[in-house]
This record gives structure tokens, C-alpha cells and sequence, in this order.
């Protein structure tokens, strides 16, 4: 009887040992592949601080123009970010390409970017910001590019001092920039502060806990100005 058992466990150890044992059942999956961030397109036209003559005339007041940018890497689609600068309006245009025609205000000032995105992660890139005047009927000298806040950054918050250095950043199509004026103050509508200015840069004495807001209005040699948008910032 016990060599009969002995032949049975002997049996059954050898069926272990062929079906490989508990394997736990089918290995695991192999992972999913990775997806590769997509990289920052390369703006082509509308080129950058220039006039815009291309495209197609709609009527008087509208004109077609065809935004082309240079492929990204590991680049799906791409979103076409357009802001008029005079009015502050944003617009987004989605592409499956490295193009986009976009009806746009002749005469007025532009700024746009290309947001980067690929299938399968939620990663973006943009691309450097470009600005651009589109042509209009009878303009032979435009009006400066509103001015841009370089210090205190757009809605920043700074820690407490008794003075802050205002810096902004101008630049024409036409390149005659000749004097800046600035506002600034508690007020959201500012006042005055510094008229003709030929700098950049302006020091103004401030107080903690409070808000400010500033503006700069760009004039050119041919009498013709550009108001910023009014930035603001706060002293902690």
C-alpha cells in the first residue's frame, strides 16, 4: 500500500512539473508606449514687426491671409492664436496642417502664436509670439504697436518696496517711435504721469497692500499713437 502511494505522489509531481506549475495565469500586458511631447513650431507669415500685403481682399474693411508656420516634431494638430491689439480680441483656429486662412480687419494690429499638440498626451508647445500690421486702404504710415509691460510682469504680485521701475517694451512697422506717455496710479483709469518720454523705463514710488495700474501710449513721428491695454500689479 505504501509503494502504491509513494507511485502516486511520484505521478502527480511529474504533471506538476510538466504543466510548469501556478503561473499565476497570462503574463502581464506590456506596457503602453510612450507618447513623445510635441515640439514648438517655427512661425513663417505673417512675419514678425512688419506690414502684412498678402492675401485676399474681401471687401473694405476684411481681407483673407493664409498663417503658415513650419511642422513640429511629434506634431498632430496645432491651434492658431490671434489677438487684435487695438480691441484686445482673442481668436483660436485649429489646423490639421501647418497652415490656416483666417479672416482678418485690414488695417488694424495683430499678434499670434501656434500652440503644438499631439494624440495621445495632453503636452502642448507654443511658438515664439509674432506681431504684424495687415495692410489697409490708404495707409502709408501705421500707427506704433501698443506697448507691452516687460516690469512688473501683467497682473503680477511683488513684494513690499518703496519703489518699482516701470518697463515696457514699443516697436512700429515704420520704425519712428519718438516719445512714450505714461499713466499710472490707484485708479483703473490712470492718470498721467510722464508725458514725451523718450525711455523705456520709469521709477515710481509705491505702498504696500495696494494695486496699481499703468498704461503707455506709443506716439510716432507721424502723429500718430497707440494705447497699451491698462496693465495692473500688486504690492504684497
Amino acid at each position: 500500500m505504501k509503494k502504491n502511494w509513494y507511485y502516486i505522489v511520484m505521478f502527480a509531481g511529474i504533471l506538476w512539473s510538466c504543466s510548469g506549475g501556478d503561473s499565476g495565469g497570462n503574463p502581464p500586458p506590456p506596457p503602453a508606449p510612450t507618447v513623445p511631447d510635441p515640439s514648438a513650431a517655427t512661425l513663417v507669415f505673417p512675419d514678425n514687426n512688419t506690414e502684412c500685403n498678402e492675401g485676399e481682399i474681401l471687401n473694405e474693411n476684411q481681407s483673407r491671409v493664409t498663417f503658415r508656420w513650419n511642422n513640429a516634431q511629434n506634431s498632430d494638430t496645432y491651434e492658431v492664436n490671434l489677438r487684435e491689439l487695438n480691441s484686445g480680441n482673442t481668436s483660436n483656429f485649429n489646423s490639421n496642417t501647418n497652415s490656416a486662412d483666417i479672416t482678418i480687419t485690414r488695417g488694424a494690429p495683430y499678434e499670434w502664436f501656434v500652440v503644438s499638440r499631439a494624440n495621445g498626451t495632453a503636452a502642448t508647445a507654443n511658438s515664439a509670439t509674432w506681431k504684424f500690421y495687415n495692410e489697409g486702404p490708404g495707409i502709408t504710415n501705421y500707427a506704433p504697436f501698443p506697448a507691452e509691460a516687460v516690469n512688473p510682469a501683467r497682473g503680477a504680485n511683488i513684494d513690499a518696496t518703496s519703489s518699482v521701475s516701470l518697463e515696457w517694451s514699443g516697436s512700429d512697422v515704420d520704425n519712428d517711435i519718438v516719445s512714450y506717455d505714461v499713466f499710472f496710479g490707484t485708479d483703473p483709469d490712470p492718470v498721467t504721469l510722464q508725458e514725451n518720454t523718450t525711455e523705456t523705463t520709469l521709477t515710481v514710488d509705491i505702498s504696500t497692500d495696494t494695486v496699481y495700474y499703468w498704461k503707455v501710449v506709443t506716439n510716432d513721428s507721424a502723429g500718430n499713437s497707440s494705447s497699451s491695454e491698462i496693465f495692473q500689479f500688486k504690492v504684497n
